[in-house]
């Protein structure tokens, strides 16, 4: 009864944080050939950061294939790379918390989730981005940390925010 009680609170848990939608599937490549079952996979997804207009991310995963990973059984691995860029003029939609919840995965069943949060260099004018899996018991130390600095976009704008004003 207890062990369902902490998996309801923790499926709970991951629908409560501010977070983007469904990535976008960019490609995916195989990487372990499997005779009858889905292949081992690389996927590229793109998301755009929901409070941060002009903001795009990519992250690479590995996906499981075998007859567990085309169930969705399988636990994925904590190996993500991740790359964030400036696609347009930068607009805060609203002050966040450094360290908050941009994006969001599940990575197994139950226990282990992938969190893209972002966080603000005020010093620097800059949004630092990082990537990490963890789980309830146990995390993970693999993680990726990317960096995009804010510039004007194009000869019209030169009004640059800061990011520090936009931090909690």
């Amino acid at each position: 009864m207890a062990a369902l009680a902490l998996v309801a609170v923790t499926v709970g848990v991951g629908s409560v944080a501010q977070a983007a939608d469904e990535p976008d599937l960019i490609f995916r490549r195989s990487t372990v050939f499997k005779w009858l079952s889905p292949n081992d996979k690389l996927a590229t997804y793109g998301v755009d950061d929901p409070e941060v207009e002009g903001v795009a991310c990519h992250f690479t995963v590995p996906e499981k294939g075998g007859f567990k990973g085309w169930l969705g059984l399988a636990e994925e691995v904590s190996d993500i790379s991740l790359a964030c860029r400036q696609i347009g003029p930068i607009k805060f939609k609203a002050k966040s918390d450094q360290g908050e919840d941009m994006f969001r995965q599940r990575r197994s069943l139950f226990f282990k989730k992938m969190q893209i949060v972002r966080g603000c260099d005020a010093k620097r004018n800059v949004l630092v981005y990082m990537v990490y899996s963890d789980r309830i018991i146990e995390g993970s130390p693999k993680n990726s940390t990317s960096s995009v600095p804010i510039m004007p976009w194009g000869t019209a704008n030169t009004d640059v925010q800061k990011c520090g004003e936009f931090i909690k």
